[in-house]
């Protein structure tokens, strides 16, 4: 077993092709299939299912490809970490990011850090706080950016942006005249629009709600979406209230679309974090990025 077959496996699995892992790799297809044969031969079980279309993993195949792919991370950051970053160029920064940083801050953040080091690659993957920990975790990105603070492993988490979470409202007249107030106990009597189970924001948003001396479990849950879009057109067309960041319901709120309502007297503030493994070797590049989103939020 050698680190070129491991690499011609992982790329057949994600591209679900010989043809396209062939492409990437500047190899015959040929040379691929042979990669993969001589693994399967090795390990003495059968890696791909292969059909006309394309190519899926076996329940064996979906194990190694966890192992290969932190085989070749680390390889990547052998070779980045000791000077190698012209000589092998193609290592790309992974991002793990919740909602809210993903589409509101790092843009931004990105543009920013290309402009400054234009040879380096960025790739983003967008998902909930629990999701972002458990890539962090489990290396498959190298810094990641919540909405919350889970506890989970040898994660470090630096805040960085200050963010207020509201309950949103339809512009219907019940609701107009309640503006100007801190008593927020009548969301326990309108239907409620919640984020998914493992989203930071719902996460904060119970615990603002407790701090107002409201218990989450007494909310009449009308739905639970992923989707942000979705949440602010269901809540714009009377099918419940729900509690978002301002950030993302910014445009709503000016054009008068949602109404907007402090979490009770003190508001509802949480901070953006920037998290990593403290306990793993982190590429230069890596700390490029946090280095720049440290120049732009110096505040904090």
């Amino acid at each position: 077993m050698n680190l070129k077959q491991l690499e011609a496996f992982v790329r057949v699995a994600e591209t679900t092709s010989f043809s396209k892992a062939a492409k990437q790799l500047y190899l015959t297809q040929p040379t691929v299939s042979a990669h993969i044969a001589s693994l399967e031969r090795e390990l003495s079980t059968c890696l791909l299912v292969r059909n006309t279309k394309e190519v899926s993993l076996t329940e064996s195949g979906k194990e190694l490809y966890a192992y290969a792919g932190q085989m070749l991370e680390l390889e990547q950051k052998i070779r980045r970490r000791f000077g190698l970053e012209e000589k092998y160029a193609g290592s790309v920064l992974r991002i793990a990011a919740s909602t809210i940083p993903a589409q509101y801050l790092l843009p931004d953040i990105m543009a920013r850090f290309c402009r400054e080091y234009p040879k380096e690659q960025l790739k983003l993957f967008e998902t909930d706080s629990s999701g972002v920990v458990e890539m962090i975790l489990s290396h498959k990105a190298d810094v990641g950016f919540t909405g919350t603070v889970l506890e989970r492993g040898n994660c470090t988490y630096v805040p960085f942006y200050e963010d207020e979470l509201v309950i949103l409202a339809p512009p219907e007249e019940r609701f107009c005249r309640r503006q100007g107030e801190d008593d927020i106990s009548w969301i326990l009597d309108e239907p409620v629009i919640l984020r998914e189970e493992g989203s930071g924001t719902r996460k904060e948003a119970f615990r603002m709600l407790g701090e107002n001396g409201i218990d989450p479990s007494g909310l009449n849950v009308a739905a639970v979406m992923e989707n942000q879009e979705a949440i602010k057109r269901s809540a714009a067309g009377g099918m419940g209230v729900t509690i978002l960041s301002h950030l993302a319901a910014k445009e709503e709120i000016e054009s008068g679309k949602l109404l907007a309502f402090p979490l009770g007297k003190a508001g509802g503030t949480r901070n953006i974090n920037m998290v990593y493994d403290a306990g793993y070797p982190s590429l230069p590049a890596a700390e490029k990025f946090i280095k720049t989103v440290q120049q732009m939020y110096p505040e904090n």
